[in-house]
């Protein structure tokens, strides 16, 4: 119980509060060995597990930073990936679901509803140049909905995932 350090055999850390014997409160745990080597998790634990605000950063660059539960994404957070990408949002057992913001490294941007890490439900999805769709979208490919041109004016509409001109 309290403040404490810890090194595994491994070399993974973990620098922070403890309670009965599991990290509990703030603290850091940078993982030593695996595929996660050189990961590094800052925020709240609770017995044990990520739980609370936090910010887990891979050493290949990605970044998230927003609320965990018992271990995994769970909440509001956004993702930075190392490209450049981005996603603001919704998050339910590590993957983006309910209302988010997509950015793509290249400048397109969906804004809309998530379900299983896919764009699913309502939403946008704006190309750099201004063309965009809007309608609905069903396990991440448009399924009902309007495509426009950069000027506003109708290209085609989408009707359950069949586009028409």
């Amino acid at each position: 119980n309290g403040q404490g350090t810890y090194t595994w055999s491994g070399g993974s850390k973990y620098i922070g509060e403890w309670k009965d014997d599991e990290k509990d409160g703030q603290g850091t745990y940078i993982y030593g060995i695996g595929k996660l080597k050189g990961d590094k998790y800052e925020g709240e634990w609770k017995e044990g597990k990520r739980n609370g605000q936090g910010t887990f950063a891979w050493s290949d660059g990605d970044k998230y930073v927003g609320e965990f539960m018992d271990g995994y994404r769970n909440g509001q957070g956004t993702y930075t990936w190392s490209g450049g990408s981005k996603y603001i949002g919704e998050w339910k057992d590590g993957e983006p679901i309910g209302q988010g913001t997509f950015t793509w490294s290249n400048g397109d941007k969906y804004v809309g509803e998530f379900k299983d890490g896919k764009k699913h439900g309502q939403g946008t999805y704006i190309k750099p140049e201004g063309r965009k769709y809007e309608g609905e979208w069903k396990d991440g490919e448009r399924w009902n909905g309007t495509l426009y041109d950069k000027e506003g004016k109708i290209i085609g509409k989408f009707l359950n995932g069949w586009f028409d001109h």
